[in-house]
């Protein structure tokens, strides 16, 4: 069995993310949770980058212009969705940034009717 990445991190973004949905509810912008998740993270004094470019190149061409959500202390992308339908293309496209990155984990939260859906996407090549 493998360890879980940046298990106390994780948990720590977890419960920041749970608070977010306590107080805001459901059916909000993606934006105001990602102010409200922003503000708890500087609360917490959590180091982040917020709206980070990665640009999506193939022999020195850009192909694509991709921005995620959060970084979080130059390890964890975390992305914000608001809906109950699930997010593959995401998941994808986070674990192609987390390999050419050399990064090791990502985390999705959806913020569904239903409450908090986490995606755990670990790099563990």
């Amino acid at each position: 069995m493998t360890d879980l990445l940046y298990k106390d991190l994780s948990y720590k973004l977890g419960g920041l993310i749970f608070e977010v949905d306590n107080v805001i509810g459901y059916g909000q912008s993606e934006k105001l949770y990602a102010d409200a998740f922003e503000k708890l993270l500087i609360r917490e004094g959590i180091k982040y980058e917020r709206e980070l470019y990665f640009p999506i190149k193939i022999a020195g061409e850009l192909v694509k212009k991709t921005y995620f959500d959060f970084l979080i202390e130059d390890k964890i992308v975390v992305e914000l969705k608001i809906s109950d339908r699930e997010y593959r293309n995401v998941y994808g496209q986070i674990f192609r940034y987390l390999k050419s990155s050399n990064r090791k984990l990502g985390l999705v939260y959806r913020l569904t009717k239903n409450g908090v859906k986490t995606k755990r996407i670990p790099n563990y090549y």
